[in-house]
């Protein structure tokens, strides 16, 4: 997975972090679960504000 794969991202989440509401999650852990997600393959700097931002609103989506 890339940082671009933000429906995939958000999917892997929700599976493996089941018992996190994504709402409550800081940017710093956000990054930090999405980094240590199996088959995450890209550069760790490139996930900035912006991408986190979709990331944290498809998890929210996926959840509800």
């Amino acid at each position: 997975m890339k940082w671009i794969d933000v429906r995939d991202i958000a999917i892997a989440l929700s599976e493996k972090h089941s018992d996190v509401d994504p709402r409550a999650v800081r940017f710093v852990d956000l990054h930090n679960y999405v980094v240590e997600l199996d088959g995450f393959d890209d550069d760790h700097h490139h996930g900035g504000e912006k991408v986190l931002e979709a990331i944290q609103a498809a998890w929210i989506d996926e959840v509800e």
